[in-house]
Order: structure tokens, then C-alpha cells, then sequence
């Protein structure tokens, strides 16, 4: 049986790097050459494996089988670099085009075969994201033990891997989904079964967050140094037509988790909090706008940001199974615009918050210029070798109840200052009124404790007023627009 070729995109220390690792592990291929742009290096070879460019030329030249493989390792290579070198790749045939991580997304010498994989289309889309190194802003957590909660999601997962850098003592993966903890559980223990980042001990924590009694039992058990809170329902349209839901999920949930963080003392509490609170107009903005006042009344420290590409039940995976299944690709409106940036660039700035925040502090990343919906999805067409609006088409479906047209990162009454840190802006805002909070505190927990089988059991019209006393911004709809889920 013929062994898997590999072309390396890239002769310099990333793709030497890659090189040798292959080289150790040889049931995973051959690297047969080096494709570079460099004219010095091209010609040449290294541990005779050859140098061949310039790329756009070469790789039409090359004699491919099916099998054989592209992998970029060019982790300083810009956007625009690789859509290029994409758009090269997979016009000369190459089936599989594998990627190293960006220098964004590298913590210390953390080039590695087992952080490669497929190329997607965030890879190639939005801006350049900020590089922020993280091997500094790590150090506060050495030794310590840390928290995720939501751990099995898209940004839980990411920010523990992480942390894997940070040489905690212990590292808890909290999560009510059984199957998700274990995936991010398996991974990272596959991680350090490579010898990818710190000596840590993982902890999977399966249990239910809006138990009260389960996290006050739990935070004391393990007796926490730091929380990273990235737990909630996010889902827009759900959220409008499960309100109660969302009010347990984001707001109490929160709530316990704060309560319990002053009772045993953690160092630090960081809520992962989203643009949606920024003059709310839906049920889930208006539930983290109060995740946001709990944290920061109770010395905690709030991040808020915008939409992550390729997280779970964003656009990026819709449209990707859109296009899988021949279209049409929906978007809401063709004047919807949001801000985008990777997952691994938001956690890395968190990261880098909560390392110098002092509590009681509001962060915005810095999202650049916000993006047209319908010409993302027109990239993401176009990546997957289709044409837009020929052959998958695009169909407009109208905003839904809460959605806004255009998103903003601040809300009333709130500007911005400028920190000494690349990406990262502080929100200085009006004095949070803690009796108006305690009070909608209440109004939310009595709602909440009142069993389904009773006659008094709230109704969306209930949850939505108490919710527009406190966020006045919160869009007043017919609750029965809201229960319709079909887009």
C-alpha cells in the first residue's frame, strides 16, 4: 500500500517543525516536498526533502492521487494570504488541504501535527485577528484550580484548551451535556497525551447549573481559585418562545454562580457576555443584560463581544448544512450586518482581561467593522465551489421577533475608554441601581418557583414585562409570534 503524500505549504520553521513530526510518525504519510514563494529557499532542500515554488506555478505542474495532501503551515499568513493559497490548492486538485494554527491562535512554541486540521471557511473570512501572546497573561493561574461552566460548548472548549498552557493544578469541565464533556474531555487529555501544553489534572463535572444547592455543593467541594462563565442559552428565535428558560439559564443560573463565588471567596469571576446586551430588543439580550448587572454589582468581571464564527447554531455551520443539502442559504435581511471574530481570538482576550481586571469592570472587544450576513454567506458559497445565487441560491426569510438589523456593543448611557491592550476597550456606563436589580431578582425568582401544573404558571406576556421593567429597550410582540419556531 502506497503511503499517504504530503506537500507542506510553507519551508520555514512551522513547516520544518510539521516535517519532522510526520517523519516520526510514518503510518501518517510522507512529506515529498515543501511548496514556497521564497526564491532563496526554492531549489533547495531540507533533510532531503525538496523546496519547490513558486507555488501558483508549481502546484498546476504536480502529479497528484487522490490521497495526497496539502497542509499550510504558514500560522503569520493573513486572510487575504490564505484565500489565496486556498484558491491554488483546490484548483489544482487537492482534496484535502489541512492548515497549522495562526499565530493568533499559537501559545509559546505551540506549532503541533495534532492542532493541524481541515481548512474551513472562518479560516478565510473577517479580519485579521489581533495576536495576543498568552503565555504572560497565563501566569496568574499557576497553580490555581479553574472552573469552565459550559465547558462542552463552542467556547468553553476552546478557552480550556487553552488554559491547558497555564499550568493550573486542577481544571474543571462543567457541563449538563454528557456527551459534549466527554468530547472536550477526550481531547484534551488526546492534547496532553502529546505533550501539548502544562502538566494539569482535568476534572469532568457532569450536573445541572439551576440547581441552587448543586452549585453552592459543588463550588464549595472543589473550592475554585477563578470561573470562567460561559454557560447560557443563546439562541435568539428559542430564547424569544422559552423565556422562562432563558430567564433560569442566564439570570439564576448566574446568580448562583456569583452568590456562591463570594461565599467561598474566588479570586476571579468572568462572565462571557454578548452584544445582544447592548440595548436589548430580545428576551436573550435583555436576560444577559441582567447577567452582566449581577456580575459587575458582585465585583465580578464582565467581557462582551460579539458573534464567534463557527460556533454552535451561529450562521457558519447553518450554511455550511445548507449548502451540504443544495441550498437555498436563508439570511434574515439583505441589510443584516453583525460583528464577527474567531473563537480562539475571544478567549485569548478574556484570557487577557481577566489577568488585569480588578472586578467590577466592563470590557468590549474590539470587533472591527461589522460584516454583511448576505456576502458572508456569498464567501461561504463561493469556498465550497459554488455559485452564488445560480447554483445554491440565497432566500431571504425576514428578521425575526428580538432580531435587530444592525448590532451595536454599547448600549444607553455607556462610552468607552481606551485601555494600553490591543483589541480591548473598558465600558464606563451609569451606576448599576442595585435595589432596582434586587427587586426584578425577585419578580424573576418567584416566576421561576412557580410549579407548570399551577394556574398561576407565567405566561410569556408575564416574563416580557417584567423583563421590559428593567431593559426598556426589550421589543413589546405578540407572545404568540414568539412560540412559532419555523424559520
Amino acid at each position: 500500500m502506497l503511503s499517504k503524500r504530503i506537500y507542506i505549504i510553507g519551508a520555514g520553521e512551522a513547516g520544518q517543525i510539521i516535517a519532522r513530526q510526520i517523519k516520526g510518525k510514518e503510518v501518517i504519510g510522507e512529506v515529498v516536498a515543501y511548496l514556497d514563494d521564497d526564491r532563496k529557499k526554492i531549489g533547495k532542500h531540507i533533510n532531503n526533502i525538496p523546496i519547490l515554488g513558486p507555488i501558483d506555478d508549481i502546484v498546476r505542474l504536480l502529479e497528484k492521487s487522490p490521497s495526497d495532501e496539502a497542509l499550510i503551515a504558514i500560522p503569520s499568513a493573513s486572510h487575504e494570504r490564505l484565500r489565496m493559497l486556498y484558491q491554488q490548492l483546490e484548483l489544482a486538485g487537492f482534496r484535502r488541504i489541512r492548515i497549522v494554527p495562526t499565530s493568533s491562535q499559537i501559545i509559546g512554541n505551540g506549532v503541533h501535527l495534532a492542532l493541524t486540521r481541515e481548512i474551513n471557511p472562518q479560516d478565510l473570512l473577517g479580519r485579521n485577528p489581533v495576536h495576543i501572546d498568552l503565555q504572560p497573561s497565563l501566569r496568574y493561574l499557576r497553580g490555581k484550580r479553574v472552573l469552565i461552566t459550559g465547558a462542552g460548548g463552542s467556547i468553553g472548549s476552546v478557552l480550556a484548551g487553552q488554559l491547558l498552557y497555564a499550568g493550573l493544578s486542577r481544571l474543571y469541565l462543567l457541563g449538563h451535556g454528557e456527551n459534549s464533556i466527554y468530547e472536550v474531555d477526550r481531547e484534551l487529555r488526546l492534547l496532553q497525551s502529546e505533550k501539548i501544553g502544562e502538566k494539569t489534572m482535568i476534572v469532568p463535572i457532569i450536573g445541572e447549573l439551576q440547581d441552587r444547592h448543586f452549585v453552592h455543593h459543588i463550588m464549595r467541594k472543589i473550592g475554585v481559585d477563578a470561573v470562567f462563565h460561559t454557560a447560557a442559552h443563546k439562541h435568539v428565535s428559542l430564547t424569544e418562545a422559552n423565556p422562562l428558560a432563558a430567564i433560569k439559564n442566564n439570570v439564576m443560573v448566574t446568580r448562583y454562580l456569583v452568590d456562591a463565588a463570594q461565599e467561598f471567596k474566588v479570586e476571579h469571576f468572568t462572565l462571557f457576555s454578548t452584544d445582544k446586551a447592548a440595548r436589548p430588543t430580545s428576551i436573550y439580550g435583555a436576560t444577559k443584560r441582567l447577567a452582566e448587572d449581577i456580575t459587575l454589582s458582585n465585583n465580578g468581571v464582565v467581557v462582551r463581544f460579539g458573534n464567534v464564527l463557527g460556533s454552535r447554531g451561529s450562521i457558519m455551520p447553518l450554511f455550511q448544512r445548507q449548502i451540504e443539502n443544495g441550498g437555498p442559504v436563508t439570511i434574515t435581511d439583505p441589510q443584516a450586518k453583525r460583528f464577527f471574530m474567531t473563537i480562539p481570538e475571544a478567549t485569548a482576550l478574556v484570557i487577557h482581561i481577566s489577568s488585569f481586571a480588578s472586578g467590577g469592570q466592563l470590557y468590549i472587544l474590539e470587533m472591527g467593522e461589522q460584516l454583511s450576513v448576505q456576502e458572508i454567506a456569498e464567501q461561504i458559497i463561493r469556498f465550497y465551489g459554488y455559485t452564488p445565487s445560480r447554483q445554491i441560491q440565497i432566500k431571504y426569510i425576514g428578521l425575526r421577533s428580538g432580531e435587530k438589523r444592525i448590532e451595536s456593543l454599547l448600549g444607553e448611557g455607556e462610552h468607552v475608554e481606551h485601555t494600553p491592550y490591543q483589541g480591548i476597550q473598558q465600558v464606563v456606563r451609569t451606576p448599576i441601581d442595585p435595589a432596582l436589580l434586587a427587586t426584578h431578582i425577585q419578580k424573576l425568582e418567584k416566576l421561576c418557583s412557580i410549579r407548570a401544573e399551577s394556574a398561576d404558571y407565567p405566561s410569556h406576556t408575564a416574563i416580557r414585562q417584567i423583563l421590559q421593567e428593567y431593559s426598556s429597550s426589550l421589543e413589546d410582540v405578540d407572545p404568540t409570534s414568539a412560540i412559532n419556531l419555523e424559520s
